[in-house]
């Protein structure tokens, strides 16, 4: 949890019930007047909705393949991981739309749309990053330890929140392995989130918020938000 002014920012983990407890806590202890969610429309309809996909065959033509595909498998294995803990992924953003309600907060949605995003992943998406993502999902179903082994996950526990730590090291890895994908789904949503956070900042300046992000947003979303207002002062 990073503070900036009457922002209060939750990095969470979708699958850890601490970060559900978290969520919960913060919300009734700060009681802000804005709650904002790493959600769009879609996706907020669809966690509410309790959907099992989010898009569908008719969404090909404004994503792509590739990001329809990424789509398929990132909810696959969200929802795998999701069962060994025994939580549906993304119970905190969805306890944090519920608490908005409750205490009649505003509730803002930051994240750019779940399409924009998947087809900028279709577009960026290489040959060579494909045969990694093969590679590691192969290695991951049939060979889990190994897997583990290599990015020292062995004692890594699900129902938690990573730490800040280990989360640099998994991002300096993917931003490695996967540069265009890393570009794509945290470099550049973490621009958007962190624009959205300043308007309603500049917007809203007496007004406390608290907004929930994933883990791996949470550093570069603050930083992004000093600079935004830094820069305008400047201007």
């Amino acid at each position: 949890m990073k503070t900036f002014h009457l922002l209060t920012l939750i990095g969470t983990s979708h699958i850890a019930q601490f970060s559900v407890d978290e969520v919960t806590t913060a919300i009734q202890t700060i009681r802000p007047e804005i709650i904002a969610v790493e959600l769009d429309k879609t996706r907020l309809h669809a966690l509410l909705q309790k959907k099992k996909n989010k898009l569908h065959l008719t969404d090909l033509p404004k994503i792509g393949f590739k990001g329809y595909l990424f789509a398929l498998i990132g909810s696959y294995l969200q929802k795998k991981l999701g069962k060994l803990v025994g939580l549906e992924p993304g119970s905190e953003m969805k306890q944090a739309v519920v608490l908005a309600k409750k205490q009649k907060a505003q509730l803002a949605l930051i994240d750019q749309p779940i399409e924009i995003t998947l087809h900028r992943f279709s577009q960026a998406f290489t040959w060579r990053e494909k045969f990694h993502l093969i590679a590691d999902i192969f290695n991951g179903i049939f060979r889990p330890k190994h897997q583990l082994k290599k990015y020292r996950l062995e004692t890594f526990d699900l129902t938690k929140v990573p730490s800040e730590k280990l989360i640099k090291k998994l991002m300096a890895g993917l931003k490695i392995r996967y540069p265009n994908l890393y570009r794509v789904l945290v470099a550049e949503r973490n621009q958007v989130l962190a624009k959205n956070l300043t308007q309603l900042i500049q917007t809203h300046p007496e007004k406390k918020i608290v907004a929930v992000v994933g883990a791996g947003h949470e550093t570069e979303i603050i930083n992004q938000i000093q600079k935004n207002l830094l820069s305008q002062i400047d201007d």
